[in-house]
């Protein structure tokens, strides 16, 4: 997979990783979470643990750079550390000023751990819950591996730092994080049917190039099994056990996602944004977005316009 279509898939369903916890140990400890949202990850930046989640059966033990990825579960518990003595409980903070203070032990600590969790909108949702395990491992081993440890090594100088701007700094180096984490997730591991197995298949890669690049064409299935060398047949069988539907499905479904991305963000009519797409008018636009998205696409913009300024008061407060 390219890094290219990653991202693009990122910007349109609006994934964001999000850092949220941190701490640092010696000698031997245990740290226990109930966890809220879907998708949380846990970075082992330094040192060894074993991880346990609820409805995994066995448990998971990160090496030093490997990362768990927790998929629809409660609760988490992680033990680390060596040496004599009953193990340390350790609260698990919520934000990084407690990291903060404890600073100086960075360099002294046997562990380090970092936590955090995949913000997603619904279709987000729907890609990544569907290609993800209860819990994913992505090792430091993998072949992302290099980057993997470069994003980690970032964040954990603006912890120890303490800079200014270093709580904007952790969240951008935690998007690219996120990004190298799903690469290597994604390079290792056997993929369900799915958006994520469809971008790592690199003989439907030039096919899916096409309508990613021009989703308003009103391609057939021929030109498109042309692109990727394939009988229309082959193509076709292919195309639907990777991705679990047909191609033209596929086009159908990108369309409406770029459409309720510029249905958040910019002011276009209806009616041009249905000839961008390839809609012959804008009552076919509208009967496609309604039965994809279960609104009509006047209605979608309101609503996301009045969700947006509730949000932004809300923060404000």
């Amino acid at each position: 997979m390219t890094g290219d279509q990653l991202s693009e898939v990122f910007d349109v369903v609006e994934i964001r990783g999000l850092m949220s916890g941190g701490f640092t140990a010696r000698g031997p400890w245990v740290a226990r979470s109930t966890l809220a949202d879907p998708l949380k990850f846990i970075a082992m930046a330094r040192g060894r643990a074993r991880l346990t989640a609820d409805g995994v059966g066995d448990p998971l033990d990160l090496k030093p750079g490997d990362i768990a990825i927790l998929n629809s579960r409660s609760r988490l518990e992680l033990q680390g550390g060596t040496g004599e003595g009953p193990p340390r409980e350790i609260e698990v903070p919520v934000g990084y000023s407690s990291f903060h203070d404890d600073a100086a032990n960075l360099v002294d600590a046997d562990d380090i751990v970092l936590g955090g969790h995949i913000d997603l909108n619904p279709v987000g949702e729907a890609l990544l819950l569907e290609a993800l395990p209860p819990v994913g491992h992505v090792r430091a081993s993998a072949a992302a591996a290099p980057r993997l440890c470069r994003s980690l090594d970032r964040i954990l100088d603006e912890v120890a730092g303490n800079l200014m701007g270093s709580a904007f700094a952790i969240r951008q180096h935690g998007q690219l994080l996120l990004l190298d984490m799903l690469r290597a997730y994604i390079d290792q591991a056997e993929l369900p049917p799915g958006r994520l197995r469809l971008l790592a298949d690199e003989r439907l890669r030039p096919a899916l190039n096409l309508m990613h690049a021009e989703p308003g064409h009103p391609w057939r299935l021929e030109e498109l099994a042309r692109a990727a060398s394939m009988s229309r047949t082959t193509f076709a069988a292919r195309f639907r056990i990777v991705a679990g539907i047909p191609p033209l499905t596929y086009l159908s479904r990108w369309r409406m996602l770029l459409a309720q991305r510029a249905l958040r963000e910019g002011d276009d009519r209806i009616a041009s944004l249905a000839s961008v797409l390839g809609y012959a008018s804008e009552s076919t636009f509208s009967t496609a977005f309604k039965r994809e998205v279960g609104e009509s696409p006047q209605r979608y913009r309101y609503r996301m316009r009045d969700e947006a300024e509730t949000r932004a008061k809300l923060s404000r407060t």
